[in-house]
């Protein structure tokens, strides 16, 4: 059965690309379509930011249709501000909004944004309400489980947000307080999907980060598909790697170093086409790490990536990789 949040159909068990801050931007949105992503969402966009019509938040609603379906992700603590947002963001085309309760981070959470949500429900329930009213398009939720171990009120809000309007809900399997540590708990989010009450799709995410995994969890959480964050940084191939498991039951071939240095590739001349030169290999340094991962004795040419200055020699750099890896990676 295809999974649907209002009319957009995301086939059977949908992969999505987490929003994920200084990450998710539209040449990182660009791969990771290439290689399976079935929905996508922008980075988190500030309330505040889109209404003072800040430059990085409204280069962030930048939106290309080769990415399609694809949410714009905003987060705030104003009732007002998410309203007006909603209607600016809405302006920019996506084919949904979504609102991120669950990032945990200290200047979203301790300014009563993000995961602090999930310590006044009311809030949560009236503020999304605003965003349902403020937009035709489908809105969706990101959350958390809860504050703190003694707060897992994930239960009750998936209950009260399905109530005002929702059309589906992400939910990682951890609380505010765990951050990023920790195992991922998906057993709550079963719980959620298992709740006859409740009709829109779930998802879930936190640590899928395998294809066995994937498979294991599909079966034993039963919910509607997955969100990968973090697993698909340098890697977007796990998205495709996923759905060969899932048909196959047999492992896809990783990435040669040629497939690896090609993607790489892709993804600078996009950041370089949307950001400009300077900026776009600037923000391309985080990544080069992460696609080169598990290289043998590859510090030095990593160094020198971060580095170059420019796109020639980021090329150059980019050759010297293929000479040296080629034929022993073959």
């Amino acid at each position: 059965m295809s999974v649907q949040i209002g009319n957009i159909d995301l086939g059977e068990f949908p992969l999505l690309l987490a929003p994920m801050e200084d990450v998710s931007d539209p040449p990182f949105r660009y791969v990771c379509k290439q290689n399976g992503a079935d929905m996508m969402y922008t980075e988190f966009i500030s309330s505040e930011g889109l209404i003072r019509d800040a430059a990085k938040s409204r280069q962030k609603l930048d939106i290309f249709e080769y990415e399609r379906p694809i949410g714009i992700q905003i987060f705030g603590s104003d009732i007002n501000s998410m309203r007006e947002a909603t209607e600016i963001a809405t302006l920019a085309g996506p084919d949904l909004m979504d609102i991120n309760y669950g990032c945990p981070v200290k200047q979203v959470a301790c300014r009563g944004a993000g995961a602090s949500l999930l310590q006044d429900i009311d809030k949560m329930v009236a503020m999304t309400k605003a965003v349902v009213n403020a937009t035709h398009l489908p809105v969706t939720v990101k959350t958390r489980l809860g504050w703190d171990d003694n707060t897992k009120n994930v239960y009750e809000v998936a209950e009260r947000l399905q109530d005002i309007g929702i059309k589906a809900l992400t939910i990682h399997g951890r609380t505010r307080a765990q951050m990023y540590k920790g195992e991922a708990d998906w057993s709550l989010i079963r719980d959620i999907k298992k709740n006859p009450r409740i009709q829109i799709p779930i998802f879930g995410n936190g640590d899928i980060d395998s294809p066995e995994k994937a498979a294991a969890w599909r079966m034993e959480y039963e919910v509607d598909g997955m969100m990968i964050g973090r697993a698909a940084i340098g890697y977007p191939w796990i998205f495709r790697e996923i759905k060969h498991y899932f048909k196959t039951g047999e492992h896809l071939e990783g990435p040669t170093i040629a497939e690896r240095i090609k993607v790489c590739r892709t993804h600078l001349e996009k950041s370089v086409a949307w950001k400009g030169p300077k900026t776009g290999i600037f923000e391309m340094r985080r990544h080069y790490a992460s696609y080169f991962k598990g290289i043998e004795n590859f510090k030095e040419f990593r160094m020198r990536l971060v580095k170059a200055p420019d796109m020639a020699e980021v090329e150059e750099i980019l050759g010297q990789i293929h000479d040296t890896y080629a034929t022993e990676m073959a």
